[in-house]
């Protein structure tokens, strides 16, 4: 990876702003966005363009405009939905993308396309320096670093918090001085988007001794009074998700009712540890219910359609795919490659599943695929096969027996040709 154009410090933002006419900053309404864009405020030579991208857990977007004019910056909020679950979330659903088999991805895949988009509009508006906030013990420092090296950004990029480490209380201590007091302290960070929500640090930092406080979860959370269907059924056309219970919808909107349909049933919740780059290892935890059905779903369907020694094949080929997914390789090449593979495979993956839901689990009761591998009727097969498989068996064993008879004749004609010889 390029280092010679990359920004790691607020001393490297600072010099950076000082001799750039326009800068593109990601912002999420959070700390550590605000910050910089407190930063960047205060050279009015360098106009500061906040951009923010909405993958599916909802915008505030009154709250983006208040903060960001407070700083007399601009805020542009791209909806990223659609390709977010088109160009990352189908193809982590045909890898069955888990981190070593534990928990959806999410982070991994959001990242690429924030990139993807953030490019996009630095070209727009002529931006020549992409900053982001992610810091050393937030995997998506390399992805997001990664994702902008392999696009070939040609600009300054990079996080000023990689090597200037404050804490969160500094932070909200300076955007106090500078008039913006709606910040508090937490006891966790989180990220979402349509695919998963996940939360680390704070009441998490130690896996040895922790308790996940309830406001966290969202989508699993008890909803007193609300009534959902305990059945659902999920229908697959060429390994795209494309109807619930009979209903068509666009990904998005399927992935949407899914959250909160499965969700209310408490289903989908995760928690385990990620490696950070230097292979030290933090707890993070999930809830992803839309993720988890549906990679379950697929999962069945594929076992119903695909050939046996495919699957195994597969299934070595969906660990390589996460491992450069999460190691921020993502437009690298060799994920590209495996895609094409996962989506000739994925023609084939057309049915329907069906589950019966109940407190933190769902129970799939029907698989029913177009073109099926499995057996209906075990019984009548078994008499079929006894049929075929004994015709031919007889067959050959009277193949066999003209066969000897035959080498028998051989071999006494041949045994005996002297003689014959003689005769005549």
């Amino acid at each position: 990876m390029r280092t010679e154009n990359q920004i790691r410090s607020l001393s490297d933002l600072e010099y950076v702003a000082q001799r750039s006419n326009r800068v593109l900053t990601l912002f999420s309404g959070g700390v550590d966005s605000s910050y910089v864009l407190s930063v960047l405020s205060k050279h009015r030579s360098c106009e500061t363009i906040a951009v923010t991208v909405d993958l599916g857990d909802g915008i505030d977007k009154a709250d983006l405009n208040t903060i960001a004019s407070h700083f007399g910056v601009q805020s542009i909020i791209c909806d990223g939905r659609e390709r977010f679950a088109r160009e990352a979330v189908l193809p982590a659903l045909r890898c069955n993308a888990k981190y070593m088999s534990l928990y959806p991805i999410s982070a991994s895949l959001s990242r690429p396309i924030i990139c993807s988009i953030a490019m996009e509009q630095a070209e727009k508006f002529g931006c020549e320096v992409i900053v982001h906030t992610a810091n050393q013990s937030q995997n998506s420092l390399r992805r997001l670093n990664g994702a902008l090296d392999q696009l070939n950004f040609d600009g300054f990029f990079g996080s000023p918090y990689e090597y200037s480490a404050l804490t969160r209380e500094e932070k909200i201590d300076a955007l106090r001085r500078c008039g913006l007091s709606k910040f508090q302290a937490r006891g966790t960070s989180g990220d979402a988007n349509l695919w998963c929500r996940e939360f680390e640090s704070g009441s998490l930092d130690n896996p040895e001794s922790f308790l996940v406080p309830g406001h966290l979860f969202t989508w699993t959370a008890k909803r007193p009074g609300a009534s959902y269907a305990d059945t659902i059924s999920i229908e697959f056309h060429q390994g795209t998700p494309v109807a619930i219970n009979g209903d068509g919808l666009s990904l998005v909107e399927l992935i949407a009712r899914l959250n909160e349909h499965v969700g209310a049933f408490g289903v989908g919740r995760y928690a385990g540890l990620e490696h950070l780059d230097q292979g030290e290892k933090v707890l993070e935890v999930r809830e992803a219910p839309a993720a988890h059905l549906l990679m379950d779903a697929y999962r069945h369907l594929e076992m119903a359609t695909l050939d046996t020694e495919l699957l195994r094949e597969k299934l070595a080929l969906e660990q390589v795919w996460v491992r450069e997914a999460v190691e921020g390789r993502w437009f690298a090449g060799l994920r590209g490659a495996i895609d094409q593979f996962m989506n000739h495979v994925a023609t084939a993956v057309t049915g329907l599943v069906q589950y019966k839901l109940r407190e933190g689990a769902a129970d799939v009761c029907s698989i029913r695929a177009s073109k099926p591998r499995y057996l209906t009727n075990r019984d009548a097969w078994e008499k079929q096969v006894a049929r075929v498989r004994g015709a031919r068996s007889l067959l050959a064993l009277h193949d066999a027996d003209a066969r000897r008879e035959s080498s028998i004749g051989i071999s006494a004609l041949v045994n005996g040709s002297g003689e014959l010889a003689n005769m005549e």
